[in-house]
């Protein structure tokens, strides 16, 4: 218990010096941020269910779409603020800007969890690939749709609206920096908790075998649709992050990108370790460093480095860096269920 608190201390520590040790690399600081809150809520269906899903990027893409229209239309006409490809034609103050992007999140939050909710019923009802394959198209298909409708700008995209400055002050990194960690933090502390309780065992029942579950008297679909829910509740505040820190929407590269991000919030937690609660933050952090590294380095090559990262994992680290570690030195990654025999008994975290 000591040595987790010095942990979580000193990674809290680190976590709001960040931007002024590193001040070159506060917008990288910030995605990375978002991307762990992402593989963390990805882990709860496909690591802890077992319900590998690839449409938590529609939830995603909804929550920034969400989140910049109401920032915008909490003051101006929608509609004229993106009918010239997203052309900026209003200015917001800085009050206007930071209850316009409050309010954003709290529906980018919330509109998520209820879409979830409605059709977690009919998707979730499916299993294995024709699980996998119906949720990637739902991603495709919301990328699509919202490509054609006029008022979030199209196909043309939605310019968010920029960070204010206030006198000769410019502190975007560092607020969408700090907002990003305190999601982050919101994130692990309460999948922590969660992890903590019966909830998560259930999970685990209809990950090993949902029919046994359902037959000792679990409502599994009930269970299943209430962790959907919560990866979109912190989905959506993560793509109403991101679409303020990158600062323009397009619907299928920006918003609901199932080739990239879609696949990444998989990659990143199955590089960690997925049913576990570091390893999804340990491998978002790892592929976040990679993919930077392939994109500068390997450039018109990425995607081949990329590839051959995730064969080398699939191969020699099938359970991911967690659960290798695990395998390795179960007394340091497990927790010991019995003292008098700590070799023998462990169980893993």
């Amino acid at each position: 218990m000591k040595n987790n608190l010095i942990l979580y201390a000193a990674i809290l520590i680190f976590g709001l010096v960040a931007p002024f040790v590193f001040p070159a690399f506060k917008v990288q600081l910030s995605i990375l941020c978002i991307l762990i809150v992402l593989s963390i809520t990805w882990n709860i269906q496909g690591g802890e269910m077992g319900y590998n899903s690839f449409g938590n990027i529609f939830f995603y893409g909804m929550g920034m779409y969400l989140c910049a229209s109401v920032q915008v239309g909490m003051f101006f006409p929608l509609a004229e603020w993106t009918e010239s490809g997203g052309e900026k034609t209003f200015v917001h103050t800085p009050a206007q800007f930071f209850q316009g992007m409050a309010a954003g999140l709290i529906v980018a939050a919330i509109i998520p969890t209820i879409v979830a909710g409605l059709i977690g019923y009919s998707i979730l009802g499916l299993r294995g690939h024709y699980f996998a394959i119906c949720t990637l198209g739902l991603g495709v298909a919301a990328g699509e749709i919202s490509g054609g409708i006029e008022i979030i700008g199209a196909g043309q995209g939605f310019t968010t609206p920029p960070f204010p400055k206030v006198g000769s002050l410019e502190a975007r990194g560092e607020f969408f920096y700090f907002l990003s960690f305190f999601v982050l933090v919101l994130t692990f502390i309460a999948v922590k908790a969660i992890y903590s309780t019966r909830f998560k065992l259930i999970l685990n029942a209809i990950r090993d075998n949902e029919d046994k579950a359902e037959a000792m008297g679990i409502q599994t679909m009930k269970y299943k649709i209430i962790g959907w829910m919560i990866s979109a509740f912190f989905c959506g505040l993560a793509g109403g992050i991101m679409g303020g820190l990158v600062g323009y929407i397009d619907s299928t590269d920006v918003a609901f990108d199932g080739r990239e991000m879609g696949v990444f919030m998989v990659l990143m937690a199955i590089l960690g370790g997925k049913g576990t609660l570091w390893g999804p933050i340990i491998g978002a952090t790892l592929f976040h460093i990679f993919k930077e590294g392939f994109w500068t380095f390997f450039l018109g090559w990425q995607y081949v480095a990329l590839g051959v990262l995730i064969v080398v994992i699939v191969i020699y680290f099938p359970e991911g860096l967690m659960g290798w570690l695990r395998e390795k030195y179960p007394e340091k990654f497990g927790e010991v269920i019995d003292e008098k025999d700590r070799k023998a008994q462990v169980e893993l975290k």
